[in-house]
């Protein structure tokens, strides 16, 4: 999403949004000096607040619901993203509307609308308005699969759907370097670009298994990372469900949605919440009669709800995923007879790509 801030320096209203590799300002427009700090926070706040709940629209969309009946979860987001025709309108209407604002997106334009007319200068409406519809654009832009130009801020934000199109161009990328790139975290979705990198994880667990004579899960055990305790959770969870023929994007979606519904306060999952409520009890449990007398308590022990971050969970996925990935070749460079040559780097991924090749329908 983008964030918007004062320029008290210049005096200016700026407009910042990340393209994963670092943010980008804008002037969206100059100020004036009899303007008030109070009011033009205010409407960097509401613009601020306007971009969240219409980005919302392309994280959660509303394909993604498993209902559409009125009322139903796939119905109100229908009406969050049909209400972005109803945004400029209310924005520059001269006085605030007296008909029911039902979504969140109204309510937000209605806010900026406010925030607006505080301020009461026609020449900073129009530059706001103009940003506004160019913030509407990039979303439309984001949600055809086009990453470009101010649309690249979608890179950073993990959404419950991937486009085939963006899954396509993420195995493109990863084709041409199995350990990513630059170009993978800058130009492609995230949760595409994870669907895609599980397809290539898995393939190199069985390219690394099959040369080191290792047990695909014994290599997934490998990539135990000190900083990250539950990243390999994840690729445990990726491996297991793989190994037994699941498609990469039946893997990943579960576990990105539970991710986000854990980041909007929601459960879901009840048997899995009870088994690591059970886990952690039995921890408890072992405690109280260990002789180190280890300080464990109900009040103190630590239950993950998801093993990724939930402020960001693709991303972090995906990071999970090609460590994975180059845990795999420093497995497979340990039984290498030259380890360090280039050669053995070019042997690998040269298997890895016929392996990725041969099962090309686990991709989608």
């Amino acid at each position: 999403m983008t964030r918007y801030a004062i320029d008290r320096a210049h005096n200016t209203l700026l407009a910042l949004w990340s393209t994963g590799i670092g943010d980008t300002a804008i002037i969206v427009a100059r100020l004036t000096h009899d303007q008030l700090p109070h009011n033009t926070r205010e409407l960097a706040g509401a613009l601020t607040r306007l971009s969240h709940v219409c980005w919302r629209s392309y994280t959660h969309p509303a394909s993604a619901a498993h209902r559409h009946n009125p009322s139903s979860l796939g119905w109100h987001r229908q009406l969050e993203r049909d209400a972005f025709a109803k945004v400029l309108p209310l924005i520059t209407a001269s006085r605030p509307t007296d008909r029911p604002i039902s979504t969140k997106v109204e309510h937000a334009a209605h806010d900026l609308a406010r925030a607006l007319r505080v301020l009461d200068t026609s020449q900073l409406t129009t530059h706001v308005t103009t940003d506004v519809a160019a913030e509407l654009a990039a979303i439309e832009q984001a949600e055809r699969g086009d990453l470009s130009d101010r649309a690249q801020q979608a890179v950073t934000l993990s959404r419950e759907d991937a486009s085939p199109l963006q899954i396509s161009q993420a195995d493109r990328l990863l084709r041409d370097n199995p350990f990513g790139n630059q170009d993978l975290l800058t130009q492609v979705d995230p949760t595409a670009a994870t669907i895609a990198a599980a397809h290539w994880f898995h393939a190199a667990l069985n390219v690394t298994a099959l040369h080191t004579g290792m047990h695909p899960m014994q290599v997934v055990a490998s990539a135990e990372q000190p900083d990250k305790p539950l990243a390999l959770e994840s690729l445990t969870d990726i491996a297991t469900a793989m190994n037994v023929g699941a498609r990469a994007r039946h893997v990943i979606m579960p576990l990105i949605r539970n991710a986000l519904n854990v980041a909007d306060g929601h459960l879901l999952g009840i048997l899995e919440v009870q088994d690591r409520i059970t886990a952690a009890q039995q921890l408890i449990d072992r405690a109280r009669t260990d002789q180190a007398k280890l300080d464990l308590s109900p009040d103190t022990i630590y239950l993950p709800l998801t093993s990724l971050d939930p402020a960001r969970p693709a991303p972090d996925l995906l990071d999970n995923l090609l460590h994975g990935i180059n845990t795999c070749w420093q497995l497979y460079q340990r039984h290498t007879q030259n380890p360090h040559s280039q050669e053995a780097r070019q042997t690998f991924v040269a298997a890895l790509r016929e392996e990725a090749a041969t099962r090309p329908e686990r991709l989608l």
